[in-house]
């Protein structure tokens, strides 16, 4: 695992764990599944229920979505996935 995935896996941690402290239940992450888990929930169509919970209090910051767009973690998404969070995001309304 290189230290762009390190940070990226530390970073989804903390959100889900902010999440938590707002009253958010986002299913946990095994840091060594992390990145295997992130491809799939961006790959597809479906919006999680997290999402949606965490766009209601208008704090979409804290979604996989929104670190995926981070300039500090898209190398790490392939152009799908990056477009699906980006659009998901833009789509709730989300501001950058």
């Amino acid at each position: 695992m290189d230290q762009m995935e390190q940070k990226f896996i530390a970073a989804w941690a903390a959100n889900r764990e902010q999440a938590a402290r707002i009253g958010v239940r986002m299913r946990p992450v095994e840091d060594a599944s992390a990145m295997k888990n992130a491809h799939y929930c961006l790959s597809g169509n479906r919006i999680s229920d997290g999402f949606r919970v965490l766009a209601d209090k208008g704090r979409l910051d804290l979604s996989l979505e929104a670190l995926a767009a981070d300039k500090r973690f898209t190398g790490l998404f392939n152009d799908q996935e990056a477009n699906n969070a980006l659009m998901r995001l833009l789509d709730a309304g989300y501001r950058f």
